[in-house]
């Protein structure tokens, strides 16, 4: 489909069933409708040509006579284009990988950092143009030192403008002409593989558009108003985003949507596709209802044709239903995603560490959130703080929500960070939102640049995030049991405001792992918990440290010798000191 480059010229192919014909205009024939007439193909509306001594770079359209006159339109399966509102460009479909496909680590091994590419590194933040893919690279050193190992890229297609958040695609096969272009996508994809990166890319299947959109009555037709053969014309298509859901049950736009995202997969070498709000693609309200089968079986094909071809490729959903059947096989009813985000996660957590009085934070609600899992697998789910949802639309950052515009409160960084250790200790995939490492405040918008002024000014908050990735991948060899699916919880104190867990893979030493947290502005001295093991157990990070923070108390905590004897239900006890609103990892080593 689009633009097929060729040894000796260009072809073309379009879907327009309605057309009474069309022909493919653009600088190889001065734009003359007359010149090269497209050939309709079959009944279900297909249309060619081949433009002999047309060349990778050439501009062009799409000329329709239609029942409703005479249009001019945008390729739908356009690689490039000279803005949303532009002309399509026949793109160059070869590029030097310098690798066949990046070889990702095991899903367990994942930490993804979330980013904008807009706003992510500005060099120029009175300029009204956003940040390109070459501003981030300059930033992979940082994001190398904080040891994450995936990237997670907010959408790129093609939108309205050249500010967006990227969830209001007008070409979906293009790539965002502000952020560099097809071939700086690549590139970027190219050097984060370089640098030890994965590369999730957000993409947005529930609507399309709904600006700028081409799609829009492609070829004249339309019933009730509705967009025509690429969207549904009934009751169906109404969205939270417009009137613009797709005909997932028609087979064209099921074949387009599927395309797009093979397109991802194996032009751009994308490591992983996060879905945004797959729910109103399987319904038509937020409350799940009516269903829409079609939406379904679709997402079904993508996940299933992706798994086939590209097993360690990352389908993640973003349906925040808490349903185990996005998650489940297809072979067994489900929508084969690998992943999904887990409101069951972020939700309490959040709650708990922004709530202002102590005797508000649920302990329970804690436990709840460690320990939840879709079909037995802690890593079907993806666990966060924030996200680029949320920081915006309401909320904000989660210094901001406890003490807004002052990031050096006390109370602001004891708690951020103590939601953040949880991310890093619960089983899930952890994720990062831009910024949040150096306390970044307020609310997402895609016209205000990260101040990466606080990435020195608060370096030892950065330090304690470095700190917590490198535990939970284990680059010490001493924390296995950060990566493993299992969890116990120890203690969930109400009175207290403490939790303990205990975290393994298989257990024993180098692997088990107990994490303390205290969500209280009080110390907790010789506090007595469980433990799984007796024998020595090494304090491994103390987020109260002074040298993550000028303001933290420096609380003596220290290495636990747990004895025998019964306690909270485990065979052995050691007494625990723990500061306020921290968190205590402690690890059964063998040095």
């Amino acid at each position: 489909m689009g633009a097929i480059p060729h040894a000796n010229g260009v072809a073309f192919r379009v879907w327009a069933p309605h057309a009474e014909s069309v022909a493919v205009i653009g600088t190889f024939n001065d734009w003359d409708k007359t010149k090269n007439p497209m050939t309709r193909e079959n009944a279900e509306g297909y249309w060619y040509c081949d433009v002999p001594g047309a060349k990778i770079g050439a501009e062009y359209r799409y000329s329709l006579q239609t029942p409703a006159g005479e249009l001019s339109k945008i390729d739908p399966y356009a690689r490039e284009v000279t803005n949303s509102v532009g002309n399509a460009v026949v793109h160059d479909p070869n590029f030097d990988w310098g690798e066949e496909f990046h070889k990702t680590p095991a899903w367990n091994e994942w930490v993804i950092y979330e980013l904008h590419v807009g706003t992510f590194n500005d060099p120029n933040p009175d300029d009204p143009r956003p940040a390109t893919f070459e501003t981030v690279v300059h930033r992979f050193d940082h994001l190398k030192k904080l040891g994450v190992n995936c990237i997670q890229v907010m959408p790129v297609a093609e939108f309205a403008g050249d500010r967006s958040w990227g969830y209001n695609p007008a070409h979906m096969f293009a790539v965002e002409g502000a952020y560099g272009g097809p071939k700086k996508f690549k590139e970027f994809v190219r050097e984060a593989h370089r640098n030890g990166f994965a590369v999730i890319l957000d993409v947005v299947y529930n609507h399309f558009g709904p600006s700028d959109l081409d799609l829009w009555q492609f070829d004249g037709w339309s019933e009730n108003g509705g967009g025509g053969i690429y969207f549904y014309q009934d009751w169906r298509r109404e969205t939270p985003w417009g009137d613009t859901r797709p005909d997932y049950g028609r087979p064209e736009v099921r074949q387009f949507i599927r395309d797009n995202a093979m397109m991802w997969v194996e032009d751009y070498h994308i490591d992983g596709l996060r879905m945004d709000m797959t729910l109103y693609i399987r319904s038509v309200r937020a409350d799940g209802e009516p269903n829409l089968p079609d939406g379904w079986s679709l997402l079904q094909w993508i996940n299933g044709e992706i798994r086939e071809k590209h097993p360690n490729t990352l389908t993640i959903a973003e349906d925040l239903q808490h349903s185990e059947w996005m998650t489940k096989p297809v072979g067994e009813g489900g929508a084969g995603y690998g992943a999904q985000w887990d409101d069951q996660f972020v939700h309490p957590i959040r709650e708990a560490v922004i709530a202002a009085e102590d005797d508000h934070r649920s302990m329970g609600a804690i436990a709840h959130a460690l320990a939840h899992r879709y079909n037995g697998d802690a890593f079907q789910r993806v666990i966060y703080s924030e996200s680029h949802d949320e920081v915006a639309n309401g909320k904000a950052r989660v210094v901001h929500e406890i003490a807004p515009g002052d990031p050096k409160n006390w109370f602001a960084q004891k708690r951020s960070t103590l939601a953040a250790a949880l991310v890093f200790t619960a089983p899930g995939i952890p994720m990062l939102f831009q910024g949040q490492e150096f306390l970044e405040g307020e609310w997402f918008r895609d016209t205000v640049p990260l101040d990466w002024d606080k990435s020195s000014e608060f370096r030892g908050i950065v330090r304690l995030y470095r700190d917590l990735v490198r535990l939970r991948l284990n680059r010490g060899g001493q924390t296995k049991g950060l990566t493993g699916q299992h969890i116990q919880v120890i203690r969930a104190d109400e009175t207290a405001k403490v939790i303990a867990f205990h975290r393994w893979m298989d257990g024993g030493q180098d692997d088990s792992v107990v994490v303390v947290a205290n969500f209280h502005r009080d110390a907790r001295e010789n506090f007595r918990i469980g433990f799984p093991e007796s024998g020595a157990w090494k304090l491994l990070i103390n987020s109260d440290w002074a040298g993550y923070s000028e303001t933290f108390g420096n609380y003596p905590s220290s290495d636990v010798t747990a004895e025998p004897g019964e306690c909270d239900g485990l065979p052995n006890h050691g007494a625990v000191n723990i500061g306020p609103y921290s968190v205590l990892v402690f690890a059964r080593t063998s040095s």
